[in-house]
């Protein structure tokens, strides 16, 4: 029998049969798109609708066509606060009790967010929604993010279909560490060409709702919008800047006092609401000489500008749905991640990277920067007293777990779903509380499994209960605090707080008081004192020691033991690294940049950096290995046909030593060594000098010295690259020519930190194999 005749025995023709075709997911008929706003290191008094005075207009438009809350909670960090906004979970919960940076190896400390505690782009993109991630991401754990992965903490790894913007800390407004979906790219303009990140972004953001918008235009999306600003680098072109000219001139401590007195006017706090007390941290305006009021003037400028220009970029996107038809069926949750940032230390500064390396700013430096405060040049923060102003009217800022480190906006907007408009709602809202309510408002129940992974259990609360009820008794009645060892707990309109100095090491001994005064403990009563100005704890001790209780309750629930006070020192905790462990790191070219915590780590040890190249008659020029950024780095390049080595000291001053002879043409292998001639001085923010020697191949072409060196981290926005100086010139030698790439042919770049005299096994066996 044929094959033909046998199928023809037990098969049908077309036309016997019926097509099928899988059904497809459709989210629930009438659903709202999603447009989740995060600001960053914005505080709770800084925007417009909430007594700030930065003009904010689009966010104000939100405010006035939906609600303000005045009573919502972050963490008081980015990371964890973003972890929550997305899971529902705690941040502990998510193993995000700090930036996936300073991670240490516990269970509510390590980085890694479980795939039990799915995302809410996860479970929207299962049930018939677009999930687009842009800007800011910081929830990979930090040695996961270069091209080696593992890919599944990033956001198409964890239920975006695109993404578009930075998977670190902070970037760079100008030259930005891009990447796209699961890959690097390049800033499609450079800064000379108007290039700025924030308005990339609102283009990209308009771009991905369209191409999806023109095919399926009744398909929900959920757009999580996520700019840089306002973290440090404050940058914005200058115009934005100059439009505040002289509009902070009366200096913070005025500031607080006029923001006050708006926030009572427009409703935004009790009319009882007083200052929370002076801030032995931050010196009285009236005290500062003129040439420190006229830069920190300026340096407040410069933000308030950053801040007004994201509103716009902002207003960008929200016009774009407006002209969609589809603004008033989009649920708009717009909030900050944390309390405004004090990382600018007590003088501001031009280069974040000093804060994360315990190194001294000079008022001297930052003077002579002024003028070009927000450009490209300087990764510039202001001072603290702007922070407190900031955080108005509460005490302290981000990093701790007063009112003024965990209290931010929550602007809520959703016209077709939400009858009032412009109130502002008193009742306690944490970040794990926006998932649920999110859920709800679309019309999902959260899932019992994603991915084949069960589910835990959502910790948030929904407070849909609260858009057209005023005065609805708040759901979410219990909420520990714990950041960086600092520890708040609210409970049924108290709140007690536990400081803890920043970066102080936590012992048992600290933790072993036996009366209230040694236990460290504040009280407040918030239904009576909104600004957490008045420590009552001396007067109600049981109340104290019913909520210190209650945290430890709820620090055993959470995953949040061990306590650790340490801060900056946790940069140098040892982590997992990509690989086997390893004291030889060979490097590529035409490789992407590898990003810090991916990065061999050269720090206070004694290293070599070998280069096995191929110089073409008549010389070559360019960079063999660059690490780092202008805030700091080193690099190992050709100029003039010299090997030459540059070692930058966050921004400070540049050390370069160069060979005495011109690199030969042809096959060469070029080393330099770094050898360490002394102890680092951590806590002056210096890593250990050293002597750097050149060759060229065995012959010793150049030597000279490093009186001192980077001793932490190369900063947020650093990367290694091999051939080229990939993101933001370490050395400003080549900076008018970055990337500066090698315009001869490299083999490989190996960084030896094994400390032994180096043999190139791989270079040795290449010229073996000649031989033969």
């Amino acid at each position: 029998m044929s094959n033909r005749e046998f199928h023809g025995q037990i098969g049908r023709t077309y036309d016997e049969s019926e097509p099928w075709w899988p059904e497809e997911t459709r989210a629930p008929e009438d659903a709202p798109n999603v447009l989740m706003v995060v600001l960053d290191d914005v505080g709770f008094g800084q925007l417009g609708c909430y007594g700030g005075l930065v003009d904010t207009p689009n966010i104000d438009r939100l405010a006035d066509n939906g609600l303000r809350y005045n009573n919502f909670h972050t963490t008081a960090l980015c990371s964890p606060t973003r972890s929550c906004l997305l899971t529902g979970r705690n941040h502990h919960s998510n193993g995000m009790a700090g930036i996936t940076e300073i991670s240490t190896g516990f269970p509510g400390y390590n980085g890694h967010i479980p795939h039990e505690n799915g995302f809410l782009s996860e479970i929207l993109v299962g049930e018939g929604f677009n999930t687009f991630a842009m800007g800011k991401w910081h929830l990979a754990p930090a040695e996961s993010t270069s091209a080696a992965g593992p890919y599944d903490g990033w956001p198409l790894g964890r239920g975006f279909e695109r993404f578009y913007g930075f998977l670190g800390g902070d970037t760079d407004q100008y030259t930005p560490t891009l990447v796209h979906d699961n890959h690097q790219t390049e800033p499609p303009a450079t800064p000379e060409e108007g290039y700025h990140f924030t308005e990339d972004l609102a283009t990209r953001t308009i771009e991905f709702i369209g191409d999806a918008k023109q095919v399926d235009p009744d398909k929900p999306f959920f757009t999580y919008f996520a700019p840089g600003a306002c973290h440090a680098p404050h940058q914005v072109p200058q115009e934005w800047a100059d439009k505040y000219e002289g509009k902070f001139d009366m200096g913070w401590d005025e500031a607080r006092e006029k923001i006050l007195e708006r926030q009572k006017k427009m409703g935004i706090v009790p009319e009882n609401t007083a200052l929370s007390p002076q801030n032995p941290d931050v010196n009285r305006w009236d005290s500062l000489s003129e040439d420190e009021q006229r830069l920190y003037a300026r340096m407040m400028e410069v933000f308030a500008g950053f801040l007004e220009h994201t509103d716009a970029q902002i207003g960008k996107v929200l016009d774009y749905l407006d002209e969609l038809g589809e603004l008033d069926n989009t649920l708009v949750m717009l909030v900050s991640d944390n309390g405004a940032s004090a990382e600018g230390g007590h003088s501001g500064s031009v280069n974040e990277n000093r804060f994360f390396n315990n190194v001294p700013e000079s008022l001297e430096e930052n003077l002579e920067a002024m003028d070009e405060l927000g450009g490209p040049k300087y990764f510039n923060h202001y001072p603290w007293g702007w922070t407190w102003a900031g955080d108005t009217p509460f005490q302290r800022w981000k990093r701790e777990t007063h009112r003024g480190g965990t209290s931010d906006p929550l602007v809520v907007s959703w016209p077709d779903g939400i009858d009032t408009r412009g109130e502002i709602r008193d009742q306690f809202v944490h970040a794990i509380d926006l998932v649920p309510t999110i859920l709800e408002t679309v019309g999902i129940d959260a899932p019992d499994e994603v991915k084949g992974y069960s589910q835990s259990p959502i910790e948030g609360t929904s407070f849909v209960y609260s858009f057209d009820e005023p005065d609805a008794p708040e759901q979410h009645t219990t909420q520990y605090f714990e950041m960086l060892g600092t520890r708040a707990i609210y409970h049924d309109g108290w709140r007690a707080v536990r400081p803890w100095p920043f970066g102080k090491p936590m012992t048992a001994e600290d933790l072993s008081a036996t009366t209230l005064e040694e236990s460290g403990w504040e009280l407040y009563h918030l239904e009576e004192d909104f600004s957490e100005a008045h420590d009552v704890a001396s007067e109600h001790p049981e109340k104290v020691l019913e909520l210190a209780q209650l945290w430890w309750t709820e620090a055993g629930k959470y995953d949040v033991l061990p306590l650790d006070g340490r801060g900056i020192q946790r940069f140098a905790e040892t982590r997992p690294q990509p690989g086997k462990a390893r004291e030889k790191y060979v490097y590529y070219p035409g490789t992407q940049h590898v990003p810090e915590n991916a990065a061999v780590k050269v720090f206070n040890r004694d290293h070599s950096i070998t280069a096995d190249i191929t110089v073409p008659e008549g010389g070559a020029e360019g960079v063999l290995l660059a690490h780092g950024a202008r805030s700091g780095g080193y690099s190992l390049y050709v100029e003039d046909n010299h090997l030459r080595y540059v070692h930058n000291y966050v921004g400070i001053e540049e050390f370069e030593i160069a060979a005495d002879d011109p690199i030969p043409e042809g096959e060469v292998s070029v080393r330099m060594e770094f050898e360490v001639t002394g102890e680092p001085d951590m806590s002056e923010g210096k890593g250990a000098p050293g002597t750097v020697r050149l060759y060229y191949g065995d012959e010793q072409v150049g030597e000279g010295e490093v009186p001192m060196t980077i001793p932490i981290t190369m900063g947020l926005t650093a990367g290694l690259s091999c051939g080229r100086d990939a993101v933001n010139a370490v050395s400003d030698t080549y900076r008018d020519r970055t990337p500066f790439a090698f315009t001869g042919d490299i083999t490989r770049v190996t960084v030896d930190v094994s400390g032994e005299p180096f043999v190139h096994e791989e270079a040795e066996m290449d010229q073996i194999m000649a031989r033969e």
